[in-house]
């Protein structure tokens, strides 16, 4: 540990660093922490954290405390949080020299807390290292920019581009639709090239300044830290120019929603052979039951992927996203996509999850659906050919209601997280429900006040 933590020193000296954001991920994935000079941060190797961190829903507020402190210790206690060497980024937009540690977290005895989502993924990559297995990934983040907006009242519109004017109509693919943002690019790519983050190709998406940028495939642990801090980084980039950008799943009214698409394989650890192959190219047993089970477990687990109420705007219909977890070769209609590839390189692409979700935990449910498919011979579906978004036998829970009860009741899936995370995330994500459920529409006030 101590060869670890100089190393550590050595890399914040080298760059002056002056100030360190020591960051965690709670259970909506927002990055919280201290911000604490370059010296104390070295003299404490770590900080102190209050357990309810991880129990602060994405509005600030907390579960019932009937469920609190079923969870957590009455005394609200502190949970020790360790810097990892591996995941420490540059904040390129500080003023002054800054750097990004993000850590784990563990009890006083040493124990990882069962509430991180960071060990979440780690307990998952765990169970795929017992089987001499190792998952490969590639994250693709969709995402909006936006006109800045004070007042939530008012409807996201387009941004003004280079040109003076918004974007409107479909610009999938257009180049020159998505140089009208030039200079905030060129600023993100810089920014993240600084951070070490590996992206690989921008693309303009069907939505007016909707955008999407792809990583290299590589670790899932190390992806998902480099997510976290892309979002920081891109958000960052567009308020340099004046601009927002936005995560959110479905941001616009009758505009295609954001989904964070994950493409996933496996490989033996010690051969780099892709298990998903067989000798002569042709699929494996393997990978049908890694089919199998992500098509078994991923409604079971939809909460992960489709974190908030809006998330399941998504899965409206004729809104652009698969709505069932049917899979088929080169298919972007169905849920589950395998693209066109070499034996080596052969995944399956999980087109389901949301741009909202948190990054850790959205990796861990996409690889632990398929491990649990792969482990318990899972077989699938036949696949689709043509058009799938009609398929209804394998759909999808319509509310984030329904979505938390079927994740609470699934048995297999609380083997491997744990009761009390799968209690938790539940109660997280109800006591967010409730909040939301308190709050008027504009729907309801220009369909229902003069009407009813």
């Amino acid at each position: 540990m101590s060869t670890k933590l100089d190393q550590l020193s050595s890399w914040l000296k080298e760059r002056k660093i002056t100030e360190v954001e020591c960051l965690i991920s709670d259970l909506t994935g927002i990055a919280r922490g201290k911000i604490s000079p370059t010296n104390k941060f070295l003299d404490e190797k770590g900080m102190r954290l209050p357990e309810s961190v991880l129990l602060q829903t994405v509005t600030g507020d907390y579960v019932d405390d009937d469920i609190y402190y079923e969870l957590l210790d009455e005394a609200d206690i502190d949970m020790f949080c360790r810097p990892d060497e591996n995941a420490v980024f540059l904040v390129p937009w500080a003023i002054e020299p800054t750097a990004m540690v993000i850590h784990d977290t563990f009890d006083k005895q040493g124990r990882p807390i069962e509430l991180s989502p960071r060990n979440i993924l780690k307990n998952v990559l765990k169970l795929y290292a017992d089987k001499g297995w190792k998952p490969i990934v590639a994250p693709e983040m969709e995402f909006y920019l936006t006109k800045r907006n004070s007042d939530p009242d008012f409807p996201l519109v387009a941004p003004v581009g280079r040109s003076g004017r918004p974007e409107t109509g479909r610009q999938s693919f257009s180049i020159d639709a998505a140089n009208e943002f030039d200079p905030l690019f060129e600023d993100m790519y810089d920014w993240c090239e600084m951070q070490g983050l590996d992206l690989d190709t921008l693309i303009h998406e069907e939505g007016p300044a909707q955008m999407e940028i792809n990583f290299r495939h590589g670790d899932a642990l190390h992806l998902a830290d480099q997510i976290l801090v892309f979002k920081r980084t891109m958000r960052e980039a567009a308020l340099k120019h004046d601009v927002a950008a936005t995560f959110m799943a479905k941001p616009i009214t009758d505009q295609p929603g954001s989904a964070m698409h994950i493409h996933q394989s496996v490989v033996d650890i010690k051969t780099g052979k892709n298990l998903f192959s067989n000798a002569d190219g042709t699929m494996s047993e393997l990978f049908m039951q890694h089919i199998g089970g992500l098509q078994k477990y991923i409604p079971e687990l939809l909460p992960l992927f489709a974190p908030n109420v809006n998330s399941f705007r998504r899965f409206l219909p004729d809104t652009s996203a698969p709505v069932n977890v049917e899979w088929g070769e080169e298919n972007r209609t169905v849920g589950l996509r395998v693209p066109e590839a070499t034996p080596q390189n052969r995944r399956v692409e999980n087109r389901l999850a949301g741009a909202d979700a948190n990054p850790y935990l959205v990796l861990a449910a996409s690889l632990l659906c398929g491990y649990m498919g792969m482990v318990g011979d899972v077989k699938p579906s036949a696949p689709v050919k043509g058009r799938g978004y009609e398929r209804r036998n394998l759909r999808l829970p319509v509310t984030i209601e329904s979505a938390l009860e079927r994740m609470e009741a699934c048995k297999d899936a609380e083997k491997y997280l744990g009761e009390k995370f799968i209690r938790g995330y539940v109660a997280v994500k109800r006591a967010e429900h409730e909040n939301y459920n308190r709050v008027i529409s504009s729907w309801e006030r220009e369909f229902l006040l003069l009407s009813v």
